[in-house]
């Protein structure tokens, strides 16, 4: 059966809140700040077990989440050497029969900033989102929608890297992934800069690759 290459996206160092985000929802080993990751996903979603199961098998990789949706199938591997999980993509992509340029490209759904937020906004926001921080009335929010899910988490990673920004939620499974932080006007736009300018990369490096 055909595989498709939605994601394929390679992390070298999480970042703090990133990481201790992804641990709240880690279903296997937690990854840790500065652990080396790759995000991968895949269609059919049952087609991920198989893929789990070689790169477990042949390197040191530590799997911290799995999600097989009937659609789509996801995977994030880590650990703290980097050529380690790199030798996990190469295994993984050879296993497919192809190379990473066969993954899609990021198409960004929507991208905005949203200022100066009120009370009751913010509220009903975090009481929907519970698993990152919280967003302070008066703060800027920035929001961030991508085609494949997956690449939602190298958005959040290097949005971190880049601005003094507080990761609030990261959704990077299903049909489009999403992205919240919050800061000053300032921070959100500087993480939406960094975010924006790190999926072009990616788009980029796929069509010279």
């Amino acid at each position: 059966m055909d595989v498709t290459l939605r994601t394929f996206v390679f992390i070298d160092s999480l970042q703090p809140q990133l990481a201790s985000y992804l641990a709240t929802s880690s279903q296997g080993f937690l990854p840790v700040p500065g652990d080396a990751c790759l995000w991968i996903e895949v269609a059919p979603g049952m087609a991920v077990h198989r893929l789990s199961d070689i790169a477990l098998k042949e390197t040191n990789v530590h799997l911290g989440e799995q999600v097989v949706e009937r659609s789509f199938g996801s995977m994030e591997i880590h650990y703290r050497n980097q050529s380690e999980v790199q030798e996990a993509g190469d295994i993984i992509l050879r296993q497919l029969n192809t190379g990473v340029e066969s993954r899609m490209a990021c198409r960004i759904a929507w991208n905005e900033i949203i200022r100066g937020m009120t009370p009751d906004h913010t509220t009903l926001i975090n009481r929907q989102l519970r698993k990152g921080s919280m967003i302070l009335p008066g703060k800027s929010m920035f929001i961030l929608e991508v085609e494949p899910a997956g690449y939602a988490v190298y958005a959040a990673n290097e949005a971190e890297k880049a601005a003094h920004i507080t990761l609030v939620d990261v959704k990077p499974f299903g049909n489009f992934g999403r992205l919240t932080m919050m800061g000053s006007e300032a921070e959100a736009e500087e993480a939406q800069r960094a975010a924006v300018e790190a999926l072009a990369r990616i788009n980029q490096r796929a069509t010279l690759e």
